[in-house]
């Protein structure tokens, strides 16, 4: 890759300001050098107006769901009959459909500033159970999606083996499940990482995997990020209580699941205990505000974790909404409205969780930030939209995390390759494409 120069107006280095005039040199997909206060774009630089931050990481995706926009949100009911409907998409999607969706959804985060997505794939095989000729070939369509939109992913396997607690899994849950945990270790051998491709595990939650096969899986994933649905509804909890005497966090810590490499994914309704459990791993919560709120799930206890030593980082999860700063800002709006609290979380520390920490929970320790060495991702941000105008340098964090949105988003490298320039993918009409997506898969 040729050696290529930026000239940054503003450009957020982390800390809670940010620095005016910042050179980034990039060789070979990485940072090179990084040098603040230069007045004036040396020659060969490319120029970018506006505020520059790190890539962002969407570390909870769900592809598929992005075709139930609109088509779900207005209807009476909970987080289970949401899941009928869904269900209902899940049943009948091929490979080539999967592809088109998740490509141009994969377009749709780029354009909002993502670098980075983690996949929590479970749509393995097809309708009825059988695998495919290759039995990844869903997985595969994921990584190929990623690559076409110009975004790294972690492609994060989930083992799926029961419908509930005890139970067989239904007519659309068996294209989930390998019958069991070694099944899925077999399968999983067969997937192997690339240079924009980290290959992680998952266990969906402990309704759908039992306790000795999440040990499995945590076996397996050994030194690769392992995620987990853990606690996104009381009912849950319930189950979890009443069949093991405990609770999610606390069975898949007595499965080997929970370290730190560890992604415990909503972590909505959580005792004193598994906060404690979490914090003292360094485990990872991934906080999926729009989906939770959409989902009626409740408010997680971001700052009890944070305080308890977890790390946070953010996911759209369903992508009722694909929208890193929203998702940001909700973190800490939605514990206002919980608390009666202000400034629980800092808007230095939400973009944090937003970059840093979600490259990090994905297994690319070496992005979401702007240094020598790091992974040349930069996304820009125009400050003269009708959100952001007036921001200045003192201000452009908060202003950015609490009024900022996805338009907003003007350029965006990945790997020091041009992904999106003046607000435009550069190959995806995203959309059309996700116009055509979508109504294939509704088919």
């Amino acid at each position: 890759m040729t050696p290529a120069s930026y000239w940054c107006e503003l450009a957020w280095l982390g800390g809670d300001g940010v620095e005016e005039g910042v050179v980034v040199e990039v060789d070979e997909a990485r940072i090179s050098s990084v040098e603040s206060e230069v007045a004036t774009p040396p020659p060969v630089a490319t120029r970018l107006d506006g505020l520059t931050i790190p890539g962002l990481a969407n570390a909870h995706s769900h592809a598929f769901q992005r075709a139930l926009r609109g088509r779900t949100h207005a209807a009476r009911g909970d987080f289970w009959s949401w899941r009928d409907a869904m269900y209902g998409l899940a049943a009948h999607l091929d490979p080539e459909r999967y592809l088109a969706l998740a490509r141009a959804t994969y377009a749709e985060m780029a354009l909002a500033g993502t670098t980075c997505v983690g996949e929590f794939h479970y749509l393995h095989h097809a309708p009825g159970g059988a695998p495919y000729a290759d039995p990844n070939e869903m997985g595969r369509a994921m990584i190929e999606a990623a690559e076409e939109a110009g975004i790294r992913i972690t492609l994060l396997d989930a083992c799926y083996l029961h419908g509930g607690i005890g139970e067989e899994p239904n007519e659309v849950q068996r294209r989930f499940s390998d019958g069991d945990a070694d099944a899925w270790a077999r399968r999983m051998d067969e997937l192997a990482d690339g240079p924009n491709v980290r290959i992680g595990a998952a266990i969906h939650s402990v309704r759908a995997v039992d306790p000795d096969s999440a040990a499995v899986v945590a076996e397996w994933a050994r030194g690769r990020p392992l995620h987990a649905h853990v606690s996104e509804q009381p009912a849950e909890n319930d189950a979890c209580r009443a069949a093991y005497g405990e609770t999610p966090t606390a069975l898949l810590a007595d499965a080997g699941a929970i370290d730190e490499r560890f992604t415990a994914v909503h972590a909505t309704h959580l005792d004193g205990r598994d906060v404690a459990i979490l914090g003292g791993a360094t485990a990872t919560c991934c906080i999926c505000p729009t989906t939770e709120r959409d989902l009626g799930d409740g408010v997680g206890p971001a700052r009890e974790l944070a305080d308890a030593g977890s790390r946070l980082a953010l996911g759209s999860d369903s992508h009722a909404v694909i929208d890193p700063f929203e998702e940001a800002r909700a973190v800490e709006l939605d514990e206002r409205l919980a608390s009666g609290e202000r400034g629980r979380n800092s808007a230095a520390g939400l973009l944090g969780a937003a970059t840093e920490g979600g490259h990090a929970a994905l297994g690319w320790n070496d992005a979401g930030r702007i240094e020598a060495g790091a992974i040349a991702d930069l996304v820009t941000v125009a400050l003269d939209s009708v959100r952001l105008a007036g921001a200045d340098a003192a201000s452009a964090i908060p202003s950015l995390v609490f009024a900022g949105a996805a338009a907003d988003v003007r350029s965006v490298v990945v790997g020091g390759r041009g992904v999106v320039r003046d607000g435009i993918h550069v190959e995806v009409d995203a959309p059309l494409e996700l116009e055509s997506a979508v109504a294939a898969a509704l088919r």
